[in-house]
């Protein structure tokens, strides 16, 4: 029996990872992610399956950012029963992240619809509830890295450490056909060397195929140790102007990360402490599941957790959960940072902060993360003169900054080092999750490099015996 390959989602694009492999009877289902982008599309692509879910003997989750965990529960709705393989610490960490996503998309939708109302629209419905996300946990299983887990009797599963957010993993399956057993591992979403907290990431053994992300596969970023002088520049120059830094940041990872910068800045007096609000109550929650993992750490963090310090600072940044909390902010005229979720600017908390600050030019808007294509937080990355929040019209005066140097995704240089020991061993690489213009500077230098890369489009199949269709 052949194994095939079927490319699903996040493919020449970085939201919705999902990949179906296959051999004979065993389907593996490699992450669930949300699609992110037009609303319409939005419902269209996250609503519907190409397979069918009850068929799936498992679905194997490299990590818990919402792209790539997010569409589960919609997974579950439809009729999958199986395990969902993954790490100890990614399994916690959804237990927060995709109840919550149910509970932004109930809100969105009330406030969405509250509009729609005005405009004698339609109401719509959340693609799914936060019931929905908590039913769907059940199916989690959480497991140490290297430890290897049977799926079925033809395939296994053992994760490696990604380095990219707490928890998160390059999976190594193996897969057992006619010819023996085939190693496949699914880096999709990288990390970098020497980045705090975390552990650097891991190379799997013996890989015959890998699918490699691509997100920054034509770009470099900046180096990590000039990441507290910008962010301190950045503070210095908007508390001078009287004005409030708004940070839209992923719930997980990068908010600590920042948090974790912050803290150095104040105790070492290279920007005046001002305060900081983390405004989202997922944040909180995963701030809390961080100290229940220091097998993720780095040596640092993990010495500096291990002798009772505060990395990050928890006794200096006010955490919010409640609402009335999170609108009083919108009155307070001080300096201040405040750091909420979505990360792109989708959902959330971030959309209203954005809405009262926007059109202030002393307030500056710092872009930590990525932004997708036909995300409110690429057009504000691309400085729109005017956007829409909520579906009203406003003016983008606030000054727009981009520190791709937080990134947790691996540049093109650190992309092509991991890779680079496979050259004369490695079957097959396959470029995933990236815009297509990143995706294809990256299949070209590794062709250049006379790697064995493909460039699938979505949809495609592809036989590891080298037959596509």
């Amino acid at each position: 029996m052949s194994i095939k390959i079927k490319f699903l989602g996040a493919v020449r694009t970085v939201t919705g990872s999902m990949h179906l492999i296959t051999n004979g009877d065993s389907k593996i289902v490699m992450d669930c992610g949300l699609f992110q982008g037009h609303r319409e599309e939005y419902y269209t692509r996250n609503s519907h399956f190409p397979f069918d879910p009850g068929e799936i003997d498992a679905c194997v989750l490299s990590h818990a950012h919402i792209d790539h965990s997010g569409n589960i529960p919609n997974l579950v709705k439809h009729g999958f029963k199986s395990r969902i393989l993954t790490t100890s610490a990614t399994r916690d960490l959804c237990s927060s992240m995709l109840p919550d996503s149910g509970h932004i998309q109930e809100e969105d939708i009330k406030y969405l619809n509250k509009i729609n109302k005005r405009k004698g629209l339609p109401a719509r419905k959340p693609l799914y509830t936060r019931i929905d996300a908590e039913e769907s946990l059940q199916y989690f299983d959480g497991h140490p890295y290297e430890q290897k887990i049977t799926i079925k009797d033809d395939v296994s599963v053992t994760f490696y450490d990604a380095g990219h957010v707490l928890g998160s993993s390059n999976p190594l399956l193996e897969i057992k056909d006619n010819t023996g057993p085939i190693r496949i591992a699914y880096a999709v979403d990288l990390g970098r060397k020497n980045m705090p907290i975390l552990n650097d990431p891991v190379t799997p053994p013996d890989i015959d195929y890998m699918f490699l992300e691509s997100t920054y596969g034509g770009r470099l970023h900046s180096p990590p140790l000039e990441t507290k002088n910008m962010l301190a520049d950045i503070i210095n120059s908007t508390v001078k102007r009287g004005g409030k830094i708004i940070i839209p940041s992923f719930a997980l990872e990068r908010t600590q990360e920042i948090v974790y910068y912050l803290n150095q800045l104040f105790d070492e007096k290279l920007a005046p402490e001002i305060p900081v609000f983390v405004d989202s109550p997922l944040a909180v929650n995963l701030t809390e599941v961080f100290f229940k993992h220091p097998e993720c750490y780095d040596e640092e963090m993990y010495d500096a957790f291990k002798s009772g310090k505060d990395p990050l600072g928890t006794n200096k940044i006010k955490y919010i959960k409640a609402v009335e909390e999170s609108k009083q902010l919108h009155k307070d005229s001080r300096p201040m940072i405040i750091i909420s979720a979505a990360g792109m600017c989708e959902a959330g908390r971030i959309l209203h902060h954005l809405k009262n600050n926007i059109e202030n030019p002393a307030n500056t808007i710092l872009i930590v993360g990525y932004m997708a294509k036909n995300t409110l937080g690429r057009r504000i990355v691309e400085k729109h003169e005017t956007v829409k929040i909520f579906g009203q019209p406003y003016n983008l005066k606030a000054d727009v900054k981009i520190m791709n140097s937080f990134s947790a995704h691996a540049d093109r240089d650190e992309i092509f080092e991991y890779v680079k020991p496979l050259k004369d061993s490695i079957k097959g690489i396959f470029i995933v999750h990236g815009e297509e213009e990143q995706s294809e500077k990256l299949y070209n230098l590794l062709k250049e490099n006379n790697f064995p890369v493909h460039f699938p489009h979505p949809g495609d199949e592809i036989e590891l015996n080298g037959n596509s269709s």
